[in-house]
């Protein structure tokens, strides 16, 4: 049979890769009638996004470049035989989760071969696996979430909730997501009902017209406390048909907020203006229109205070796990002597190796991060750390102090070459490489071999449950 692109097919999904990419054999053409022809039993094999291991699909061929053949997923025709025929609402459409309906230990094995299939290149036969950890809480874990005001359809109901898979404009509703919190839920619905209610346009994308952005909804694991905080565009920026509401009906999505049954307790209420073209949650100024604008959270016996725009673990139970293996592959190089934590953000990290260092030095990039870390280490009465602001390369770049334990936690891209490679020349015993994306620790860990570098030990952590993403964490040596 040849395979033709823009042909529809069926197909069986024998296996996923990092972080979504289903590897699907052809089964057959699908006809209009609905029947297919039956393949040979050679067919190479397709890439089908969000196609997930056992289930078997329809799908379009999209791409046909030499070996390489990409597929649309169309729908699921059959779930995977270990797949529950009940779960989220939006599992499949929703762009959050991907393994929503799968059991809990079937996605760990996933994950593991996934990652240990990313590393296989750099695994030395000594190398230590310490395995993956599960997370403490596997529903209601998100410590953050990001709703996008909009439409399911074109000319719908005023919406409030998560991007639809693959869509830069619908927009789902999540009362019931399940891997928030329900107090989220209850947010979320009030919300959506009260600018419905009050016949208030949402922002459109790219015509930049309307008032509703988003609604930013945080809350700690720990100590219940919530913040709800509420995105929309200023006065002098708002274009629409309707006349730019008065503060009264933010007041009272206030009150609205206030009067709601909390599992925890309502720790502020905000109104943040946001007038950039881009679709993301950015802060020109922010009003307090109730309680204050931060929260608090713990782990592992020290206290944080969180603003809107703080950078802290998503999941804080599973950062409990993550933080603990971090200590326990650098601790004894810690004792007594200098460590660097880098892309330090709220400082968590530092902080929790402060106890068994004699000073520990954490640098980052956000302003506002900075200057929280440095709140909480007073307030957890550490007073052998520091935080300084900056690009990590730069401010490397200008100290003369050396470390003896380097821990690095950066953003999802990994770490710039230029600072990695500086890092890497400090020639420290150790280095603690943390991972939320590893296809990009992968990436940097031919420039960390190439500098006398090799993974010692390593571990995962499931931070992000039914999500394609996991933390790893490994213990990098210097040979």
């Amino acid at each position: 049979m040849e395979i033709k692109k823009g042909k529809t097919y069926k197909g069986y999904v024998k296996d996923i890769a990092f972080p979504d990419k289903g590897r699907v054999i052809i089964k057959g053409e699908l006809l209009p009638d609905g029947s297919f022809v039956t393949a040979a039993g050679d067919e190479p094999v397709v890439i089908v996004r969000y196609a997930l291991p056992g289930q078997t699909i329809d799908f379009r061929l999209t791409k046909k470049k030499g070996d390489r053949l990409e597929g649309l997923l169309l729908s699921v025709t059959q779930k995977a035989p270990f797949e529950l025929s009940e779960c989220c609402e939006n599992a499949g459409k929703c762009g959050g989760c991907l393994y929503q309906g799968f059991p809990y230990d079937e996605t760990l094995k996933i994950k593991e071969r996934q990652i240990n299939d990313l590393l296989k290149d750099y695994i030395k036969p000594e190398t230590v696996y310490d395995g993956m950890f599960e997370s403490p809480l596997k529903e209601g874990y998100r410590g953050k979430m990001e709703y996008t005001f909009g439409d399911e359809m074109q000319g719908g109901p005023l919406n409030l909730g998560l991007h639809k898979r693959g869509s830069f404009y619908d927009v789902l509703c999540a009362d019931c997501c399940l891997i928030a919190d329900e107090d989220y839920g209850s947010i979320v619905a009030f919300t959506r009902d009260y600018f419905r209610e009050k016949g208030l346009p949402y922002y459109h994308r790219m015509r930049h017209t309307g008032l509703l952005r988003h609604l930013l909804v945080r809350k700690a694991v720990k100590t219940g406390e919530v913040l709800a905080a509420l995105v929309t565009v200023s006065k002098d920026a708002y274009m629409g048909d309707i006349p730019y509401p008065d503060s009264d009906v933010f007041d009272g999505w206030c009150e609205g907020i206030k009067g709601l049954k909390y599992k925890g307790s309502l720790a502020g209420v905000l109104h943040i203006l946001n007038d950039a073209p881009a679709d993301a949650v950015k802060c020109d100024s922010l009003k307090v229109l109730y309680g204050r604008d931060h929260f608090y959270e713990e782990l592992s016996g020290l206290r944080f205070k969180i603003t809107p725009f703080s950078f802290f673990q998503a999941n804080s139970c599973g950062a409990e796990v993550l933080y603990e293996l971090i200590c326990s592959y650098i601790r004894e190089d810690c004792r007594g002597g200098k460590v660097f934590d880098l892309y330090s953000g709220t400082g968590t990290i530092a902080q929790m190796l402060a106890p068994a260092a004699e000073h520990v030095t954490g640098i980052e990039l956000i302003e506002e991060a900075v200057a929280s870390a440095r709140e909480n280490a007073g307030s957890n009465g550490l007073t052998n750390c520091d935080f300084i602001a900056g690009d990590v390369f730069k401010v490397l770049a200008q100290m003369d102090e050396k470390p003896d334990a380097i821990v690095v936690d950066p953003p999802r891209n990994g770490v710039e070459s230029s600072a990695l490679l500086k890092i890497l020349k400090y020639g420290v015993k150790h280095i603690v490489y943390v991972s939320c994306k590893p296809s990009s620790f992968v990436r940097d860990m031919e420039l960390i071999e190439n500098c006398g570098y090799v993974i010692e030990r390593y571990g995962m952590v499931d931070m992000f449950p039914y999500t394609g993403g996991t933390e790893v964490c490994a213990l990098l040596k210097h040979l």
